[in-house]
């Protein structure tokens, strides 16, 4: 009989699971949020800004795969910055996951109600965002194959909905509208738009969290991560470019709903085919929220199985075969945000989180190659070291962006960092040795 340790998870997902988790992961950042970058930089401001962070992307995932692969981890860049530079390398990059997707988890919920909103304006807004919170908390405990079997079948819809989408307006596309006004604030706009064209892939990252569930991960992660961002770019820039050549791009740059808005102007708000896309709308939004719930879950289980959280936070589900206790950790953490913020602050802290992540995780990689050599790469980066210098600097230069433009989000992000490393210190756990056999040894080591 199988021997299930309870503080290990299970091997069951394939290719086509991390795919549908990636992109789930990420595609909401196609239906909203990204459109506020306009306002603050126009269209070719904004496409500037996205062609940036898209070279981003690919050269951080192109070297994110080798840390992935090589140290498959349910903490992702936790493990990895803990591995090179010791516990408080650890905390700082755990500090940054959890922020990244513990508030995108929110941010999403906030379109979902909006856009529910808009097809029932009687719906508030913070109630069904709310009723998502509960429900996606129960199917995430249900277990993980489950889960990611929905993924696949939620994403597939959320990609075809995209593409159906692009196929609508394009007849409408004119480059006149693209084109108008379309630089207002100058490259100072181009970097005020970075967090907003940082939504378009946010996330992505979040297959690390599920590398201890992965079946022959040496093998089939960097399959996920690879197909899933070629299909990123490509609908990212589809829907970014077509969008903002059917109409004045300022009556859409503020909305939370801009894809039902943008084919209400082209097919007539009183055609039922908006409100048919509108609803079938919710399954992009549906999949990236359930996407950073499975994220964010097994980032708090990791830092609570290595100590760096209360470790009752590790325990898993005996029927399920789940982290319960975080998964519903992260839910509280999603409900107070939902009543305390706003989808703009809440996307802001959460980028930041993210480039933070991005941060460490490369520069653990250069430690990582320096430190220990002969550690088996399974996927080595590509075109090291130019990769993953290319993905510091333009993290790096986000980073600051966002600080210089958002400062006091930025002190909130920091102070709360702070905040983590007294308590650590306080507590003393930057003397102990970490508890987790998983992160001291090769996790594919493991039998599970």
């Amino acid at each position: 009989m199988e021997n299930i340790d309870a503080k290990q998870l299970k091997r069951v997902l394939k290719p086509i699971h991390l795919w549908a988790i990636a992109v789930g992961l990420v595609i909401s950042g196609e239906y909203f949020g990204w459109n506020l970058g306009w306002g603050v930089s126009g269209t070719i401001g904004f496409l500037i800004a996205t062609l940036v962070i898209t070279v981003m992307y690919i050269t951080f995932i192109f070297s994110y795969t080798e840390l992935t692969t090589s140290i498959p981890h349910a903490g992702g860049a936790f493990a990895y910055a803990y591995r090179a530079m010791g516990p408080f390398g650890g905390l700082i990059a755990g500090y940054a996951t959890l922020i990244d997707f513990l508030l995108a988890t929110p941010a999403i919920a906030f379109s979902l109600g909006a856009y529910l909103h808009f097809l029932h304006p009687q719906i508030g807004v913070l109630p069904s965002a709310l009723f998502f919170n509960v429900v996606f908390i129960l199917i995430n405990i249900s277990g993980t194959k489950e889960s990611a079997t929905f993924s696949v079948f939620i994403t597939i819809l959320a990609v075809a909905e995209l593409l159906l989408f692009m196929g609508v307006v394009a007849p409408s596309f004119k480059m006149d509208n693209y084109l108008a006004n379309p630089m207002p604030f100058g490259w100072g706009g181009v970097f005020a738009a970075l967090p907003f064209a940082v939504w378009f892939y946010l996330a992505i990252e979040g297959v690390a969290m599920v590398a201890e569930e992965v079946k022959d991960p040496k093998r089939n992660i960097p399959r996920g991560y690879i197909s899933a961002l070629a299909t990123l770019v490509f609908l990212a820039l589809g829907v970014m470019i077509l969008t903002g050549g059917i109409t004045d791009w300022r009556k859409l740059s503020n909305l939370d709903y801009p894809l039902p808005e943008a084919v209400g102007i082209v097919l007539g708000k009183a055609n039922g085919l908006t409100k048919i896309f509108a609803s079938i709308g919710l399954f992009g939004l549906i999949a990236s929220f359930h996407g950073t719930i499975l994220a964010s879950s097994r980032q708090v289980f990791a830092m609570a199985r290595s100590g760096y959280l209360p470790r009752g936070l590790a325990s898993v589900n005996t029927k399920f075969k789940t982290p319960h206790w975080a998964i519903i950790a992260g839910g509280v953490i999603s409900f107070i945000a939902l009543f305390t913020g706003t989808t703009g602050q809440i996307i802001i802290l959460s980028v930041m989180g993210a480039v933070v992540m991005y941060m460490m995780s490369m520069i653990s990689l250069f430690i990582l190659r320096k430190k220990e050599p002969r550690m088996e790469r399974p996927f080595a980066a590509v075109f090291y070291p130019v990769f993953p210098a290319v993905a510091l600097m333009i993290s790096t230069v986000c980073m600051f962006a966002i600080m210089y433009y958002n400062f006091k989000l930025s002190l909130i992000f920091f102070a709360g960092l702070a905040l983590a490393i007294i308590v650590f210190m306080l507590m003393g756990k930057h003397k102990l040795k970490i508890l987790d056999d998983v992160l001291l040894e090769k996790a594919q080591e493991i039998e599970i």
